[in-house]
């Protein structure tokens, strides 16, 4: 009997990709910090006599809202996080807050929490009101969070 450890990977894509800064533009994505973040603002600045132009950027965590700044040699190439976005139907909310979601696939998804303040009280309000709802999922790196609502329309 051996004591081998197998661990699998997920076989889509890899979670990012590299692109050069100054590639970059405002609304993209980009990684800061380990962290997908959405650009808001950018700047090149130029250069001394030797020195590389420096590119200066200011995005937003896609998941928790934090804004972050990052300064990179134009030249240079930052990490892109691959973004997906997904809507889903909604079944139920937990008392826990966690959601149970019906994919297009026909499976249930039920690893999600809803989002805190105004947004997830909009959901639960609807959702208790009776509404059908989907939910836009945003996927990066590994971690999911809803973001938007609207009825389903059938």
């Amino acid at each position: 009997m051996s004591d081998e450890e197998f661990h699998n990977a997920d076989a889509g894509a890899s979670a990012t990709y590299p692109m050069q800064c100054s590639a970059l533009r405002k609304n993209g994505y980009v990684c800061i910090n380990n962290r997908a973040c959405k650009i808001v603002e950018m700047s090149t600045s130029k250069t001394g006599k030797h020195g590389h132009a420096k590119v200066h950027l200011v995005a937003i965590d896609i998941f928790n809202g934090k804004k972050m700044e990052d300064l990179c040699p134009s030249t240079h190439n930052m990490d892109v996080p691959n973004v997906s976005r997904s809507d889903y139907q909604l079944i139920n909310i937990a008392d826990d807050g966690f959601t149970t979601l019906l994919t297009s696939t026909g499976e249930t998804k039920e690893d999600l929490k809803l989002p805190e303040g105004d947004l997830g009280k909009e959901i639960n309000d609807r959702f208790t009101a009776g509404e059908e709802l989907m939910l836009s999922v945003i996927a990066a790196m590994g971690e999911e969070a809803v973001i938007a609502v609207k009825t389903q329309t059938k």
